[in-house]
């Protein structure tokens, strides 16, 4: 009787190893193939980017590795010629630079406030913060833009990143986050001494780089990426942010689609760079509350 059982438990160990592979084999098959769709136009407009202009127009965007196509004709009129293309990278680059540490330094003292303090009113102004997420930037857009001609800030870079400064996601994050820390923490720094200025900075901001981290590349990917706002702003061309310039390559007298591509392709480089750099910090930020204990 005892050996009956035993081959019996030892028939449905079997039988759920056999399923669990077979569950495992089809995940991974079905990631495997949403990783494909996904890499697929990363890769075809990065293999169009080598393609002469003429080649591209007639056969659009394709996985086709053909060597005898392929030059750099496309990256080097690019970066040789008049098309301001570096100028383009470096008004983006100081912008997402300065928007990026603005916003972060603006957001956590915000969210900071609202997490880690007890007073009346508390919940109405961050339910207050929320309810700005609700609101469609298209909505936002014409007050803005008169806010900012009446601040004489048109054609400035102060224009462009004053209003994105409050981001109402990014304090909800750091919010979120802080939200989870051992306030004790607050109450030993004020045992040894320090203001609250002090515990705010020395003590909290160090343990919040996780979140910082996460912020920083997804504040970053939408300064890079921004165009509408910036070109409401800025009226000069010397000054248009990459986007901007890249958009100027369309033009009613000619398509010039292989620059645009060859651009657009190198301009994913700093972002690419930015979350290879902050991975760590950002995978440990996202998934901060997701396990207790």
């Amino acid at each position: 009787m005892e050996r009956v059982k035993n081959n019996s438990f030892e028939k449905d160990r079997l039988g759920m190893k056999a399923k669990n592979r077979i569950a495992s084999a089809i995940i991974m098959i079905f990631f495997t193939a949403l990783g494909i769709l996904v890499v697929f136009p990363f890769v075809a407009a990065v293999m169009a980017s080598f393609r002469p202009g003429q080649e591209l127009i007639r056969y659009g965007l394709s996985i086709n590795f053909n060597l005898a196509e392929m030059t750099f004709n496309n990256y080097n009129y690019l970066f040789t010629g008049d098309h301001s293309y570096f100028l383009w990278f470096k008004n983006s680059m100081v912008l997402t630079v300065l928007s990026v540490a603005l916003t972060l330094i603006v957001c956590y003292f915000i969210a900071y406030g609202l997490s880690m303090y007890d007073y009346k009113l508390k919940n109405l102004l961050f339910f207050l913060v929320i309810a700005t997420m609700m609101v469609p930037f298209e909505i936002l857009m014409l007050p803005l833009y008169q806010e900012i001609i009446d601040l004489k800030l048109i054609n400035t870079t102060a224009g462009v990143i004053l209003p994105g400064l409050c981001g109402a996601s990014t304090i909800f994050f750091f919010r979120q986050y802080m939200i989870g820390l051992p306030k004790e923490l607050l109450d030993s720094g004020r045992i040894d001494g320090a203001t609250e200025f002090g515990i705010c900075i020395r003590i909290m901001l160090p343990i919040t780089k996780p979140a910082f981290a996460a912020m920083a590349i997804l504040c970053g990917m939408g300064a890079w990426n921004s165009m509408l706002w910036p070109l409401l702003v800025y009226r000069d061309a010397h000054k248009f942010t990459l986007p901007i310039g890249l958009n100027t390559l369309l033009t009613p007298y000619g398509n010039n689609y292989d620059l645009l591509i060859a651009g657009s392709c190198f301009a994913i480089l700093p972002i690419f760079i930015l979350f290879l750099c902050f991975q760590s910090y950002f995978i440990d930020g996202m998934t901060a509350g997701a396990v207790k204990g």
